[in-house]
């Protein structure tokens, strides 16, 4: 049975007070809440084990490396990888597309065509643009309607035999859009381009099956999942990865080093220069084994019935516009308030102990397309409660009064 005051318990900062307020954390799309389960291994890890991986003799290093890489076996596991080596540890999604973005330029070839949507992160815009000024390869953009969704019709007619990359978010941070990814690799195979797919918001919410989509990249973060900041996966077909160089040199990722010549070290270590965040990575794995524990679909039924009762009842407030109502959505619900800066709301919200996300969430094309500085973005976790969202319907009002 899911239990939503039991779940609570095992989040200390769930506890606290801000502003002399009970908390109430809404800004779970930028970062999520940790479990004391996840602490404990974290605390676990410099208490007992502390010690660089793969190079030592000695029993920390051996003990360290023996957790790291089962870590790695069940992020493997749990986004159904077909190897282990398909497994990048990376610092976050930014560093796994940046990876993906600097192997391509090698190869693309100046007139290629790339191609992303107007749904995207920041982080899969820029390293994107910086590709094509590199090699002089083309990007296009897969609009969007009014409700934000991606018009598909106006995808396909992109799609073409110059078309080499296509880079979509699974599901958008600004407004909970959950793309037809199915749809997207399946066009975009059909013309021999390569496929990556952003899934640092999907991730917290859906368990994607990497061999299912067939998708040839994808990126998470595990902070998004009840994780530790700094540390995220890139997914990469074997075939793919084996293509692209190196992304940085220094050392775990060689085979052998002279001054003359450099070979490279198998994968997946050919892709993870120097140190990494050894501890992250374990904690990545045990956040993954906690939000298994509750499982997936008892989460996603949850969530969606606090996004359906928040909508319902942030709607009553006279003035209140909501951004993204796709069919298909996930827990996010992007507003503004007539005649109100959306910064002014979220600080006034911030008094009443209501964390809130606002601005431009690092989407500005799309508050750019709605004409809009930015939004209220709150967004619903696992932990969450509709009495925390009768708190913040109540406090928008309030705000509402103070700011009119």
């Amino acid at each position: 049975m899911f239990n939503v005051e039991t779940i609570r318990k095992d989040f200390p900062i769930l506890k606290r007070q801000v502003n002399g307020k009970s908390l109430v954390y809404f800004d779970n799309a930028a970062t999520s809440q940790t479990p004391q389960q996840v602490i404990d291994v974290i605390v676990d890890y410099y208490s007992n084990y502390n010690a660089n991986i793969h190079r030592g003799v000695h029993t920390l290093s051996q003990e360290a490396t023996d957790k790291y890489e089962q870590a790695r076996l069940k992020i493997q596991k749990h986004f159904n990888a077909k190897a282990s080596h398909e497994i990048i540890m990376t610092s976050g999604t930014t560093h796994g597309i940046n990876l993906v973005a600097s192997g391509f330029t090698a190869l693309l070839e100046k007139g290629d065509e790339i191609i992303v949507s107007a749904l995207e992160h920041h982080s899969n815009i820029v390293p994107w643009q910086m590709l094509c000024e590199r090699t002089g390869a083309i990007l296009k953009v897969i609009p969007m309607n009014d409700e934000g969704e991606l018009v598909m019709s106006a995808y396909t007619d992109l799609l073409s035999d110059k078309t080499k990359l296509v880079f979509v978010n699974h599901i958008s941070n600004a407004l909970g859009t959950i793309n037809p990814i199915e749809f997207i690799i399946q066009k975009a195979h059909a013309v021999g381009a390569a496929v990556l797919i952003d899934g640092a918001q999907a991730c917290p919410h859906v368990k994607p099956d990497v061999q299912a989509l067939d998708v040839d990249f994808y990126v998470a973060s595990a902070h998004k999942m009840c994780g530790p900041t700094g540390v995220g996966m890139l997914y990469g077909k074997e075939e793919w990865l084996n293509k692209l160089p190196p992304y940085q040199g220094g050392g775990e990722m060689i085979a052998e080093v002279t001054f003359e010549n450099t070979t490279y070290a198998d994968l997946p270590h050919k892709f993870e220069a120097g140190t990494p965040n050894i501890c992250g990575g374990i904690a990545f794995g045990a956040a993954i084994d906690y939000m298994n524990t509750i499982g997936f679909d008892k989460i996603a039924a949850y969530e969606h019935e606090l996004l359906d009762y928040a909508t319902a009842e942030l709607l009553k407030i006279e003035g209140l516009k909501i951004y993204g109502t796709a069919k298909e959505k996930t827990s996010v619900i992007s507003f503004n308030l007539e005649g109100i800066h959306p910064y002014d709301v979220g600080t006034l919200l911030d008094k009443m102990g209501i964390a809130v996300r606002t601005g431009h969430h690092c989407a500005q094309p799309i508050m750019n397309y709605f004409k809009i500085p930015g939004t209220i973005r709150a967004s619903f976790a696992f932990y969450n409660t509709k009495e925390e969202i009768d708190a913040l319907v109540s406090a928008t009002k309030k705000a509402q009064l103070m700011l009119s």
